[in-house]
Parts: C-alpha cells; sequence; structure tokens
C-alpha cells in the first residue's frame, strides 16, 4: 500500500467531506430511495434509478477518501527546516521568464490539487519540474501548452488554506 503524501489542511478537509458525505449526504439518498420506492414499479421509476445511481457515486467517493485518509502520510511542512529546496507542501514563487510574470504554486497531493487556487499536484509537469529545484535556479518546464521558463524565486515552507 503505497503511501500518499498529503499536507495537514487537505486531510482536514478529506475527513470534513467524509463526515459530509456519511452524516448528511447518504441519509438523504437513502431517504429518497425510499421514497422513490414507495412510488411501486421500480423498472420504469426515473427516480429511483437517479437515486440509485447517486448513491453508488456517493459510496464510491466514500471509499475513496477512506482509502486516501488510510494511506495518508501527513507532512508538516512548517516543522521542516527551511533551506530553499522545493520539496512537497512548499510554496513556490517564480518568475516566468518568458513573460516576466510572477506567479506562486503551493506543492500539494492528488486530492488537494486545485490550479484555481495555485495547488498543484507534486506529479503533475510543474510539480515534477519543480521537486528538488533550489532558490534562483532556472527551470525548464514542458507542460501541455508548451515549454516554459521558470527562475525561483523565492521557496516558503508555509501552512496554507484550502477551501
Amino acid at each position: 500500500m503505497e503511501k500518499e503524501p498529503i499536507t495537514i489542511k487537505g486531510l482536514e478537509k478529506l475527513k470534513k467531506e467524509l463526515v459530509f458525505l456519511k452524516e448528511k449526504k447518504r441519509p438523504e439518498i437513502i431517504a429518497a430511495i425510499a421514497e422513490a420506492r414507495s412510488h411501486g414499479d421500480l423498472k420504469e421509476n426515473a427516480e429511483y434509478h437517479a437515486a440509485k445511481e447517486q448513491q453508488s457515486l456517493k459510496e464510491g467517493r466514500i471509499q475513496e477518501i477512506e482509502d486516501t485518509i488510510a494511506r495518508a502520510n501527513v507532512i508538516d511542512v512548517t516543522k521542516i527546516n527551511n533551506d530553499g529546496k522545493v520539496i512537497f507542501g512548499s510554496t513556490v514563487y517564480l518568475q516566468n521568464l518568458d513573460t516576466g510574470k510572477e506567479i506562486y504554486y503551493h506543492i500539494v497531493g492528488k486530492e488537494e490539487a486545485d490550479l484555481k487556487q495555485k495547488l498543484i499536484y507534486y506529479k503533475s509537469p510543474i510539480g515534477k519540474g519543480l521537486i528538488g529545484k533550489n532558490k534562483k535556479d532556472l527551470v525548464e518546464i514542458t507542460t501541455p501548452s508548451g515549454v516554459k521558463n521558470f527562475e525561483i524565486i523565492d521557496v516558503k515552507y508555509i501552512e496554507i488554506e484550502i477551501s
């Protein structure tokens, strides 16, 4: 069973989602199935089939979360001595050498990744291109949209917010 690195905030978010699914969604779906069953013939009952499909999706997600939590290797980046190296959980400040724009990313686990929030999966092209590099390094990363050139301006080991 391969361990899955995750930040403290990422694990908290997963646990909240699990509680929500088990305590709120599961009973709602069970009630919807019971309601649909009471309407008679199940072969022709679209509500029943929709509720069963919802149940299947939610139960699959519950299993996925429980599996991730069981394999979680929680990394508290704030407890690691910051030597300027890009590691899992670090926040990397970059300058795009092609455009001059500055950008930052938090390097996180699969369950936490959300590009809109600048949370990138450590195994993504950018994540893989940055891990192990150091502050002031010049980095060339091949992304789906082409080759990008960055300079690592700074690397911070801070706790991040995940919404």
